[in-house]
């Protein structure tokens, strides 16, 4: 079956990413850096969690609060492959650039609700 796009531009593109992190994380892996990836992988992957929860809430402050926690996902996972690339290897530019990405989406929406 797999994933069917939302027509949401937040929540396919977090769902996306989230799926990269995923496929990143196992190339950390191979190169024995577990608790990195673990680490990214948890931040890299809420992000779509919390944003596809955003969809469900039940006020407009539960809405806000879905989505700062994204927000707050998504610079930890920022954080993550800022340390990634100073300390162990190349990151995929693609990855900083959709990170950076659903920063300003989230921070826009957040904004305008």
């Amino acid at each position: 079956m797999g994933y069917k796009e939302r027509n949401n531009t937040i929540v396919d593109k977090s769902f996306y990413f989230g799926c990269e992190i995923v496929l990143f994380s196992r190339v950390l892996k191979e190169k024995r850096e577990f608790e990195i990836a673990h680490q990214l992988i948890k931040c890299g992957t809420s992000i779509g969690a919390n944003v596809r929860e955003y969809q469900r809430g039940v006020s407009t402050k539960d809405f806000k609060n879905k989505l700062g926690i994204a927000l707050k996902e998504v610079d930890e996972t920022s954080f993550w492959l800022d340390i990634i690339e100073e300390t162990t290897i190349e990151i995929p530019n693609q990855l900083k650039s959709k990170c950076e990405e659903l920063i300003k989406l989230l921070v826009t929406i957040i904004k305008n609700s």
